[in-house]
């Protein structure tokens, strides 16, 4: 890492999912998110160019992603679905968060060889021990319906005023019991990170 991303922990969640009421699943699905919780360089003042920061969290990005890849099981062709966010402390400000768009976004489409769809994301400014909803949809087409999701992240002493808390989340499936029709995998055609 350089100067400007100074790591206080990462934090590894993975869930196996069986069943949601409906039949046991014989392979759960399995759910996944890192957190890295990391100073915030500009916490506390207003500074014009952050790009710095941005293009300084690249390497983390791209750790993180093959840390929960490898935590899912080491095999990123099983992941299917994905999603980033970012919680940023008292000090700091909305824009600070979003620095993760790039680093953790690219990071996950780099590691995983294949990811045509647009990650979508969620951010906020919070207190320690705030937790935010991050979406998940499908890597290649954003429209399969069945893949429409959301995980839950955050951890009881993160983010400190001036830290941010960044998280990538992964999955192995959609939902257990999808079955209100729309696109499905198998009809996925355009490569164009939509249909």
């Amino acid at each position: 890492m350089t100067d400007l991303v100074k790591v206080r922990k990462i934090s590894t969640q993975i869930e196996e999912v069986y069943h949601e009421g409906g039949p046991v699943l014989e392979d759960p699905i399995l759910r996944g998110s890192i957190i890295a919780v990391v100073d915030n360089p500009y916490a506390g003042k207003y500074v014009e160019d952050i790009t710095p920061f941005m293009e300084a969290l690249k390497p983390l990005g791209l750790k993180v992603a093959k840390q929960l890849i490898n935590a899912l099981g080491g095999d990123p062709e099983k992941i299917c679905s994905y999603g980033k966010g970012a919680i940023v402390g008292e000090d700091g400000e909305m824009e600070h968060g979003a620095c993760w768009h790039v680093a953790g976004g690219y990071a996950m489409r780099e590691a995983l060889g294949q990811a045509y769809a647009i990650v979508p994301s969620s951010k906020k400014v919070a207190g320690v021990g705030a937790r935010m909803e991050i979406p998940i949809t499908h890597k290649d087409a954003s429209y399969v319906r069945s893949h429409f999701d959301a995980m839950e992240v955050g951890l009881p002493d993160s983010p400190r005023r001036g830290e941010i808390v960044f998280a990538l989340v992964m999955t192995t499936g959609g939902r257990p019991h999808a079955r209100l029709g729309g696109l499905t995998v198998d009809d996925i055609s355009a490569n164009d990170g939509l249909r």
